[in-house]
């Protein structure tokens, strides 16, 4: 059954939607899931802000283009899903080869990231990213690391006087003893 010219619009209009809220693209080949696995994959990816869709590559193609993103001809052919990621790239790639490794139905063929087009090996190396607490918990400890050697430094003196101090007293404290 043909698709409507309004269906076919309204596609696009919501692959676009979802390329722009999506640093990175992952195309898979679907063939041989059922429903029931296609929706437990699609739950799995909401809980890590990725969606998951099966897709008209044609029009697809049209949303790239339109959305200026690099349209990957050799990922538009097939039965394609693709899975729109979210902000934490690693965290959903993470999410989707787990989910791969259990199911042993679904496989990646390649990925969109921003203007660059990756083949299955390249995608599926996206899940070593760091997540995004991982990146924030690095920036935090880089931006915070000055700070504490400052302090240690401004404190060095008055601990270092309050040792000399101590000592002097336990010493005169023996020295009144004896």
């Amino acid at each position: 059954m043909a698709i409507t010219r309004e269906k076919k619009e309204e596609l696009v209009a919501r692959y676009k939607e979802q390329i722009a809220k999506s640093p990175a693209i992952v195309f898979t080949k679907y063939q041989g899931t059922t429903v029931a696995q296609v929706q437990a994959l699609r739950a799995k990816l909401h809980d890590q802000g990725a969606s998951y869709m099966v897709v008209k590559n044609t029009l697809l193609g049209i949303a790239l283009e339109q959305s200026g993103r690099v349209k990957p001809d050799e990922l538009l052919a097939g039965a394609n899903a693709v899975v729109f990621i979210g902000e934490d790239i690693g965290k959903s790639v993470t999410a989707l080869k787990d989910w791969i490794k259990e199911a042993k139905v679904i496989e990646i063929s390649g990925a969109v990231l921003e203007s660059s087009v990756l083949n299955a090996e390249q995608a599926e190396s996206l899940s070593d990213l760091p997540t995004k607490e991982q990146t924030l918990a690095k920036l935090l400890g880089t931006i915070n690391a000055p700070a504490s050697q400052l302090v240690r430094m401004i404190n060095a003196p008055g601990s270092s006087l309050a040792r000399v101090i101590n000592a002097y007293v336990e010493k005169r404290k023996e020295a009144e003893a004896a």
